[in-house]
């Protein structure tokens, strides 16, 4: 058995992003149309791109991205596991000791509410914290 890799490694493994026409409905998608699957990168850029103080929602992104590739919308289940993975990856690099300046800010795509904010190795009101001092202008 291998061991297990860090979010950073994921992050780091260069995956093609796909389109595929669904068989069957899946994860609320209809049968018939043509779903984006992208890759923890996409989503890396999609959230560095958002900018100082602002939010969206995973589901704009999801619309915003399939939208760009000609898609009717994004996987939600592989787009949940790689928003997971760009969010662990720059608590990896805060661990590490990254300035929380230089990490991906993922608090602008995540909110506490969200169901992955539950899942992180971290206080979901740290999210919070975050966007209120974005908001504020306190860490830039």
């Amino acid at each position: 058995m291998g061991k297990k890799l860090t979010a950073q490694q994921k992050l780091a493994q260069q995956k093609s992003p796909k389109k595929v026409r669904l068989e069957y409905d899946f994860s609320g998608l209809k049968a018939g149309s043509l779903m984006f699957v992208g890759t923890p990168q996409i989503i890396n850029d999609f959230v560095k791109a958002i900018p100082y103080g602002e939010t969206r929602t995973i589901t704009a992104m999801r619309r915003q991205l399939a939208r760009r590739r000609g898609c009717d919308d994004t996987c939600p289940v592989s787009t949940a596991f790689f928003v997971r993975t760009v969010a662990v990856a720059a608590l990896e690099d805060i661990d590490a000791g990254k300035p929380i300046s230089d990490v991906t800010p993922f608090w602008r795509l995540i909110s506490s509410k969200d169901k992955v904010a539950a899942k992180l190795p971290i206080d979901p009101e740290w999210i919070d914290l975050q966007r209120k001092l974005e908001k504020e202008g306190d860490h830039q």
